[in-house]
């Protein structure tokens, strides 16, 4: 059996299907039951035949039931997590307590380009936690995601209008979809033990070319309004900590020469290029009716 955190965001819900289809007995877990939980594409509900597990990561004893006879662990921290005063390394013991015998971690870039950065660190550490737990492993750094914007979507429904920072400063996103399959391959093919992979896609894309790529799904226009870093630190800091709003605000800002880079990480475990943008915003147009 598989148990996969997260299981109702953007990389979990593609992870359990995906793991479903194969065949594979997975447990979903996540911080509220589907039904409680909604995205701008409507209410989230599980595979048919995937056991759902409520459980807050905050607490890791809370995940003992959920990892009962589990092989492996997907294992993905909310944005707010290490601000709550929480030691995500628990969840890891308690894993390995419990008989997991591989976890795949969601870490992030900034590990490596920024390892100064706070949340370079507290992921670094436990990565280091993870390396040196005994269990087989496989960790994931992707870079900003598409999905992202889905911020923008209740503005692009109500009044046609992207507002965003930085409008003509690119990072090459990578869709949740892509990050979700190579998930899946680390948790169910050993050559992927042992493997950092940094994840991104496939061009580098501004916030201004994803309202262009968005307005050509919907087959209607979409105007782009820049906002200031203040602006955007404000609007930010309502859904997640403000350290990690002004961590993201300076890579999009400022990206360095390794969050430009175009890895080929994606390819070389899928077999095939990431997808671009344009095929994230044609796949999830509706969110943005």
């Amino acid at each position: 059996m598989i148990v996969v955190t997260g299981a109702t965001g953007n990389i979990g819900r593609p992870l359990t299907r995906a793991l479903a289809e194969a065949g594979q007995q997975v447990t979903a877990v996540s911080r509220h039951a589907p039904t409680e939980t909604a995205t701008a594409k409507g209410p989230v509900s599980v595979p048919d035949g995937v056991r759902h597990m409520v459980a807050d990561l905050a607490e890791p004893a809370g995940l003992k039931p959920a990892l009962a006879g589990a092989k492996a662990l997907f294992l993905l921290l909310s944005g707010d997590l290490h601000a709550t005063g929480a030691n995500p390394a628990d969840i890891i013991a308690v894993a390995e307590a419990a008989g997991v015998r591989r976890v795949v971690l969601l870490s992030t870039q900034g590990v490596s380009t920024r390892p100064f950065g706070g949340t370079g660190i507290a992921m670094r550490a436990l990565e280091d936690v993870l390396r040196e737990s005994g269990l087989e492993w496989a960790i994931l750094r992707p870079g900003g995601f598409a999905s992202n914007a889905l911020w923008w979507a209740e503005s692009i429904r109500a009044r046609g209008i992207v507002a965003a920072p930085f409008g003509d400063i690119g990072v090459p996103v990578v869709d949740p979809a892509d990050i979700a399959e190579v998930a899946a391959a680390c948790l169910l093919d050993d050559q992927h033990t042992g493997g950092v992979y940094e994840l991104t896609g496939p061009e580098v894309i501004t916030p201004r070319g994803q309202a262009e790529a968005i307005a050509a799904a919907l087959g209607s226009p979409v105007r782009f309004h820049d906002l200031t870093r203040e602006e955007a630190k404000a609007a930010m800091s309502q859904s997640m900590p403000a350290e990690l709003a002004e961590d993201t605000l300076t890579i999009l800002g400022s990206p360095s020469p390794a969050e430009l880079r175009i890895s080929p990480d994606v390819e070389r475990v899928l077999g095939r290029a990431p997808r671009p943008f344009a095929d994230w915003a044609a796949r999830n147009v509706d969110a943005f009716r």
